[in-house]
């Protein structure tokens, strides 16, 4: 299917590795302008030669820029004034008690977790709206539905990133831009990765317990029962960016495995 993305410019936060990266690659293959993003320049120079590897011909940039600091952010939306798509991916998480989590960790999540979104969606539905197309996917969580108890901070920030979505797509009314939210479940990223091998470590056994154990106690529901795959989640964010999604706005799609029970 050709999603018509062809030289449609994407910006995708967060894309040196996991959801973002493979969402990157498949943008490239579907024809799109592509940027990605990492902290430093290091981590994006790498993301990009492995992307051009990848698919070859591709047009693939990358913009370094640390989202807790504002005046990186400001950096970086003079770098790239305008983008057909925006997609905020970048997000932090970290597995702590409730009664352990100081101000400064609340405050380090919403910034980047929420107020990334916040400052380049401020800036990109503005050229988006004059010349009538664009879309801003924001990539929330079934956290935010379900706020897991091991991560009470991320999980907010996640609720937080549904709210501005659908709020955001009011202001879009009866023009061609969007505005969504996609909601991945327990997703075998970069980061997921490397804490699912330090359990094991810890524990003396395998990533594959580890996982098994997980859908058993902390995921019961999930219907999947298994991590889902980046390439899987890339696939629904890169339909919704697609001008085929034009009557899908101000909504929250579910990529969650069946984790969340809910019709709706």
């Amino acid at each position: 299917m050709d999603l018509k993305l062809t030289n449609k410019k994407a910006l995708i936060t967060g894309s040196t590795a996991g959801i973002g990266f493979a969402t990157a690659k498949l943008m490239l293959q579907e024809g799109a302008d592509v940027v990605i993003n990492g902290r430093s320049k290091e981590r994006v120079d790498k993301a990009v030669e492995q992307l051009k590897e990848l698919v070859p011909g591709g047009k693939i940039s990358g913009i370094a820029a640390d989202f807790s600091k504002v005046n990186e952010v400001d950096a970086l939306l003079k770098q790239l004034p305008e983008v057909d798509i925006l997609i905020n991916n970048v997000s932090i998480f970290e597995p702590k008690p409730f009664m352990e989590i100081p101000d400064e960790d609340w405050l380090r999540f919403y910034e980047i977790n929420v107020m990334s979104g916040v400052r380049l969606s401020r800036h990109y539905v503005k050229p988006m709206l004059a010349k009538n197309w664009g879309r801003i996917i924001f990539i929330s969580s079934e956290s935010a539905i379900n706020i897991p108890e091991e991560m009470v901070h991320y999980g907010m920030t996640k609720t937080a990133q549904l709210a501005v979505s659908r709020g955001l797509a009011e202001y879009t009314k009866g023009t061609n831009v969007t505005v969504n939210s996609v909601l991945p479940g327990p997703t075998m990223s970069e980061g997921v990765g490397g804490f699912m091998q330090d359990l094991a470590d810890a524990q003396q056994t395998s990533v594959q317990e580890i996982e098994k154990n997980f859908f058993k106690d902390a995921r019961p529901s999930s219907l999947l029962q298994r991590f889902t795959a980046v390439d899987e989640i890339a696939s629904m964010i890169v339909y919704v960016s697609s001008p085929l999604a034009s009557a899908t706005n101000g909504a929250s799609l579910r990529a969650d495995g069946g984790v969340l029970k809910t019709i709706f």
